[in-house]
């Protein structure tokens, strides 16, 4: 797809110039020219000094067959930043170089648009829903102008700002906008937004804005807000799996100590909240911190009363 968009750009290139633009040999790049005509594509090599490969006819149809919303679509979903595997992401910035120019620039903004986060507050997330504004709100992300939000507080208060939209993280089954405002950086859930109406303004891009970087502050801050309390500890092997399941994110693990336990470290809300996480795992868990240990050897307590 990327040889045949880097013809119909160029009109001619030779084996070199493919090499260098796909970043592959120039042999394989010979090599692949030969297939698209052999497979019976309108390819077809020129010889002599200013020799190279055409496209019959000038070559000059949408090769790609795919409109702009799908470009943006594609690269918003499987860019730089998002949770596509190394080989999807060359293959696409092999693509965008080969992309016509108007499709190009948008195609570039959409891979830097969207952060994937696919585990939940605390816990292993479900795939993010679309919210009613979600397409709004990503071309606006793209295109880089200002949106005028009519958003929904948790109480269901709507109020009316004017933001600079930077990026779109989807988080578990969430969607978020990271947006600067007249206040700073602040983070909106999409499913809260009642209206959303680009102004036309551009967007002022703080310097040095990274999309990964910014979502990550804002998971550590949240996640430090929900889980304050701390606890470390070791467990056995066995039961981790159990615990992964119990605590998501909130269970940080370490290195494997002598008795072939593993130590970790436990974030909840309180105390309490800790031990009624790992009661049901016994004496396959301990911790160390004194609260979460009183909390522990009360529930022992009255679950003897009620059951001994």
């Amino acid at each position: 797809m990327a040889l045949l968009l880097l013809l119909q750009r160029r009109g001619k290139v030779t084996a070199a110039e493919v090499a260098e633009e796909l970043e592959v040999s120039e042999r394989t790049a010979r090599r692949d020219l030969e297939a698209l005509g052999m497979a019976g594509l309108p390819v077809y090599a020129v010889v002599g000094r200013n020799g190279g490969w055409r496209l019959a006819g000038g070559g000059r149809t949408d090769l790609s067959g795919l409109s702009e919303p799908e470009v943006r679509a594609l690269f918003a979903v499987a860019g730089p930043d998002a949770a596509a595997s190394q080989e999807v992401r060359a293959a696409l910035r092999k693509l965008v170089r080969a992309l016509p120019e108007p499709l190009r620039a948008r195609a570039e903004a959409a891979s830097r648009a969207v952060v994937v986060d696919p585990v939940g507050w605390g816990q292993s997330g479900a795939a993010a829903s679309e919210p009613p504004l979600l397409g709004v709100v990503q071309a606006a992300v793209i295109d880089g102008v200002q949106l005028r939000l009519g958003y929904g507080d948790r109480q269901g208060a709507v109020t009316s700002r004017v933001v600079h939209p930077l990026g779109l993280a989807a988080k578990g089954a969430r969607w978020y906008l990271v947006a600067d405002t007249a206040d700073g950086q602040r983070t909106f859930r999409v499913d809260r937004m009642r209206s959303a109406e680009p102004t036309g303004a551009p967007v002022v891009r703080p310097e040095g804005f990274e999309l990964s970087t910014a979502w990550q502050a804002v998971t550590d801050t949240v996640e430090e807000r929900r889980a304050p309390y701390r606890a470390v500890g070791r467990a056995d092997p066995a039961v981790v799996p159990v615990l992964r399941f119990l605590l998501g994110t909130r269970l940080t693990l370490g290195g494997v100590l002598a008795d072939g336990w593993v130590e970790l470290e436990v974030r909840e809300v309180h105390a309490r909240a800790i031990a009624g996480r790992v009661a049901g795992l016994g004496d396959r868990v301990e911790l160390f911190d004194e609260e979460v240990r009183r909390e522990l050897a009360e529930l022992g307590r009255q679950l003897v009363r009620r059951y001994g």
